[in-house]
């Protein structure tokens, strides 16, 4: 597991492309904000996340994909992942932020996710 980046990955990359393409200026991986959100747009108080559909348990086939070996472990460990997204998005929105969670079989769609950041960026 030690190979599988946290940031800067495809998905990641894309997303962080089109907001710029967009206009819109971010910082990436705020430590002091609950999560690290992947994107954070301070002067609008919003946060994206970039989920990995696997490693977030998102309901797609990618995500509903178990490990034929050590099956017990991957499955609580996406259970805890998914614990800990949600606590964290209520921490955030308990703060003041807004949260944006994109999942990566999304992302394959680029005017969709333009779309989609422009809708939730320009929200007051």
């Amino acid at each position: 597991m030690r190979a599988v980046r946290s940031q800067d990955t495809t998905p990641e990359m894309r997303v962080r492309r089109a907001a710029h393409s967009l206009g819109y200026r971010y910082t990436l991986h705020r430590g002091d904000l609950p999560g690290k959100p992947d994107l954070v747009f301070a002067s609008r108080k919003k946060t994206v996340f970039i989920n990995g559909c696997f490693w977030h348990g998102h309901d797609c086939s990618r995500g509903a994909r178990v490990p034929k070996s050590n099956t017990a472990y991957w499955i609580a460990k996406v259970a805890r992942n998914r614990l800990r997204d949600v606590t964290t998005q209520k921490t955030l929105r308990r703060g003041g932020w807004s949260v944006l969670v994109l999942w990566e079989c999304e992302l394959k769609n680029v005017v969709r996710t333009r779309q989609r950041l422009t809708r939730f960026l320009s929200r007051s």
